[in-house]
């Protein structure tokens, strides 16, 4: 089905040095198959190699000739995954095949931008790109002077208004959080906070210390839990009982490795980008759900940075994510694609997918609006005042 997304606002919204961080270099012919929570082979994405739309400006031939010039690498500052880059780079490198090289880091989503700025200080980044879908930390850093390149993609007008999320911000992915449980461990599927809140309640005792969710101290658990309790505050109804079980962690990497150990029997507000994936891996030991009294989808940013040393083949890569053949890469990759016309099924995610799974009323996304600091800070303290000890 086809859904448009409307932009529900929540008024707000690892680690070593980059050169032994693992970059990634994906060469042509790559397989067609990708982790990324694809279910058996997803069909070939069909690439027009150095075409582009007809709404293309007449002079994008002097983009691609200008990058080109550039050597053929680009460099990417991310916390994303690299199974959920694998089909994005290869299809980029199908399109544009002198792209012999591209390097993506897998940081936290706010070191990202710590990263980057520490770097630029000193005037001396290799960043092309940056994405992440740390929404308070994004609005810190473009409201920055001189942290960004400026640049209007010809598929801006393509997309959706949530495609734009911020000057020179675009969206490259709508991810849903989701809840994880461990079907051994759990005796009942949670269909949202409200249902995983009555399933604890039969056996508060059982629980203690056994649930999972995000540290609302990083701008990516702040920012999901606070879209969540701003557009639906009842829930902290369903919160005041869940939260003194819970223990926060700072990945849903992390998350998703101790529910299927068992250390946790549960979490919520887990990303589905890196549990499609672990699910697959799982053999039925642990199963996502969308909250059906409200899934909150956070989008994941991407941006140039303004000093980028290969900017013409960064804007390249923008384009080619933005665009139709990007976004059902994207879709393979295990993020979930936005944009109208992408094809589902095959383990392919996207946008109207969730729509009809939970409800468009269901759908709670989260903006990049900055929130102030002291309502941080009263958010922050409620919530870690609700937390187990």
């Amino acid at each position: 089905m086809t859904a448009s997304i409307s932009r529900r606002r929540s008024h707000g919204p690892a680690h070593n040095a980059f050169g032994v961080l693992g970059a990634v270099v994906l060469a042509l012919g790559l397989a067609t198959a990708c982790g990324g929570g694809v279910s058996g082979e997803a069909p070939a994405n069909p690439i027009a190699t150095e075409q582009v739309p007809s709404y293309y400006p007449s002079a994008y031939g002097d983009l691609i000739a200008a990058a080109k010039k550039e050597g053929g690498t680009l460099t990417i500052y991310s916390n994303t995954d690299q199974e959920n880059w694998q089909p994005i780079f290869r299809d980029f490198q199908q399109k544009y095949p002198w792209v012999t090289k591209i390097a993506a880091n897998n940081l936290d989503s706010d070191e990202v931008f710590q990263r980057v700025l520490s770097e630029q200080a000193t005037g001396n980044s290799p960043a092309d790109l940056l994405v992440s879908n740390a929404a308070q930390a994004w609005a810190d850093f473009a409201a920055r002077p001189g942290t960004l390149l400026e640049y209007a993609s010809p598929e801006k007008d393509k997309l959706p208004e949530v495609g734009s999320l911020l000057p020179n911000v675009y969206a490259m992915s709508m991810d849903p959080l989701s809840i994880a449980y461990n079907t051994s461990l759990l005796p009942e599927k949670p269909t949202g906070l409200a249902s995983l809140a009555a399933i604890l309640a039969k056996d508060p005792a059982k629980y203690q210390s056994k649930i999972t969710t995000r540290d609302v101290g990083g701008a990516f658990g702040f920012t999901v839990s606070h879209a969540f309790t701003e557009a639906r505050p009842g829930s902290w109804t369903s919160l005041q009982s869940i939260l003194p079980l819970a223990r926060p962690e700072t990945s849903s990497g992390t998350q998703l490795e101790k529910i299927t150990s068992g250390e946790y029997v549960a979490g919520f507000f887990v990303s589905a980008a890196p549990a499609y994936p672990a699910v697959e891996k799982s053999g039925g030991l642990l199963q996502i759900s969308f909250l059906d009294d409200g899934t909150v989808v956070l989008p994941r940013g991407i941006g140039i940075a303004a000093k980028a040393p290969h900017a013409a083949t960064a804007k390249l890569f923008v384009d080619f994510v933005l665009s139709q053949e990007g976004q059902r890469a994207v879709a393979e990759g295990g993020l979930t694609s936005y944009r109208d016309g992408v094809a589902t099924g095959d383990g392919l995610h996207t946008y109207q997918e969730l729509v009809a799974s939970v409800g468009e009323a269901n759908v709670i996304v989260a903006d990049y609006t900055k929130v102030p600091d002291d309502q941080v800070k009263t958010f922050v303290e409620k919530w870690n005042g609700l937390l187990g000890r």
